[in-house]
């Protein structure tokens, strides 16, 4: 079944933002918070008549951070950004060329901290269907659109416990077609379903859902 733009507008804005999974930030909680980076990614719902899809990138390959996996247009906060929602903004024009004319920022997800010491608010938009893309190739070696029905359907979350260093914790991913989703945007993701989907999600759903596999 299709998620329309109605559908996400209502069950976004109804249900309490969904914090991460507490054994997912154990990893990052020797971080001290005056030493992270502010960054900002956007959540690109595309309003397209047979439902809406969200745009992801996959990252270069070159990349001092994350490179080569997939994630969703974003960045670091700049001195001469007026704000995180301006970040998110002007890096998804810069990677992809998406204008923030033809974007309607929703809302936000709470801030997310990672290994790689930034603090990442994701922001949740509807975009124009019309709207047409122009990939940075240094930042950016291709976009493409999962069904938002697919994305934000807990069914489709992968996860498996770890022990790193001595703490468990979890990691989660998502396949689709070619792609692996997995690392901080797939965090991203798993924090939006529980928030769209709260009133059939649990805190246990998590120990429920199936193991995570490799990519074929």
């Amino acid at each position: 079944m299709c998620m329309n733009k109605q559908d996400l507008l209502r069950q976004f804005s109804l249900n309490i933002p969904s914090y991460y999974q507490p054994e997912s930030l154990s990893r990052v909680a020797h971080l001290q918070t005056k030493s992270l980076k502010k960054a900002a990614v956007l959540i690109p719902c595309v309003d397209r008549k047979e439902g809406l899809s969200v745009i992801l990138t996959k990252r270069a390959s070159h990349l001092k951070n994350h490179p080569g996996q997939i994630s969703f247009p974003g960045g670091k906060f700049e001195a001469l950004d007026l704000s995180l929602t301006h970040t998110a903004l002007r890096e998804a024009q810069e990677e992809i060329g998406l204008p923030p004319s033809q974007v309607q920022v929703i809302g936000q997800l709470p801030a997310l901290t990672t290994i790689s010491r930034f603090n990442i608010t994701p922001f949740v938009a509807i975009v124009d269907e019309r709207y047409e893309y122009q990939i940075d190739p240094n930042e950016v070696d291709y976009l493409f659109e999962v069904p938002a029905s697919y994305l934000f359907d807990p069914t489709n979350l992968f996860t498996k416990k770890m022990c790193i260093k001595g703490i468990q914790h979890h990691i989660f991913a998502i396949n689709y077609q070619k792609h692996f989703i997995w690392g901080v945007t797939a965090q991203i993701i798993q924090a939006l379903q529980i928030q769209l989907h709260c009133s059939a999600i649990t805190k246990n759903t998590i120990d429920n859902q199936r193991d995570l596999i490799s990519p074929r």
